[in-house]
């Protein structure tokens, strides 16, 4: 799909087919991160069905965006995206998390369009950062992406690295928060509280968006600002919840590193029905 068009109708339905694929995928491994992976959806599918300059059928071409996942427990959704537009098979999915798979439970590079390897956290703005700034010197004018948990943005690395863009004013940057507001241990303001966030970010010298992170209107109208920003990085605080989708998943801290089993799975596909 062309970054320049955009099909709301059809990426909303590609948003459904995506949540039953990583729920399907996450029972059958048996483990894995659901809630994180729910919520971040239509964050992806307006990256990846819009936004995004990138070529699935060549993802090291030196022109393609660059897609930091700096939350990679949430590799369910970020394989998922990337089989479903084409930079490998759909049936692999079936292999996440067994032995020997590539599809590893954080996000790997050995993954074809996954650019940054995770497992701690925290450290994805500054990659995105370096990679910006890279860019800068050789004359390239691609555009690095960031996403970013908001129980992850609680650590200070994060926030000597918003300091980092603002100072070197780097506009080809954009991160974005999955503003779910649970994290792994309960409600994320209750274990450090990160209000006021959207005046945090702006008090760092950044551009920040606040928006419905499930709308795809949304999503799209940040992302055309994004594009247009000049002189300072860009954050969208894209507002969603845990486990977005599944009624007994949403808002539930029990769901961020806990796959559904059968009969669970059986009730979330029931309720995840073309058209809602």
């Amino acid at each position: 799909m062309s970054p320049k068009t955009i099909d709301i109708v059809s990426l909303k339905k590609k948003a459904i087919e995506i949540r039953r694929t990583i729920l399907e995928t996450l029972e059958a491994s048996g483990s894995g991160h659901p809630g994180g992976s729910l919520s971040a959806v239509e964050i992806f599918l307006t990256l990846y069905g819009y936004q995004l300059n990138h070529k699935p059928s060549d993802p090291r071409w030196e022109g393609r965006d660059r897609v930091i996942v700096s939350k990679g427990h949430v590799s369910p959704v970020v394989y998922t995206t990337l089989a479903y537009f084409g930079y490998f098979p759909k049936e692999e999915l079936k292999t996440f998390r067994k032995f020997g798979s590539r599809l590893q439970g954080h996000v790997h590079t050995k993954v074809p369009g996954v650019e940054f390897n995770t497992g701690s956290l925290g450290h994805g703005l500054s990659f995105a950062n370096g990679i910006a700034l890279g860019a800068r010197m050789r004359g390239k004018d691609f555009k690095v992406y960031c996403i970013m948990g908001d129980g992850e943005i609680q650590e200070g690395s994060v926030w000597e690295a918003a300091m980092t863009a603002a100072h070197h004013k780097l506009d080809t940057v954009c991160a974005i928060v999955d503003y779910n507001k649970v994290q792994e241990n309960g409600p994320t303001n209750e274990i450090k509280n990160l209000e006021p966030l959207a005046q945090k970010w702006e008090a760092f010298g950044w551009h920040v968006l606040e928006i419905d992170g499930h709308s795809i209107e949304a999503l799209k109208a940040a992302f055309d600002v994004f594009s247009t920003t000049q002189g300072k990085p860009t954050v969208i605080i894209a507002n969603t919840f845990k486990g977005k989708g599944i009624s007994f998943m949403e808002g539930k801290s029990a769901w961020h590193g806990k796959a559904p089993n059968k009969e669970q799975l059986a009730q979330a596909l029931m309720e995840l029905i073309d058209g809602d």
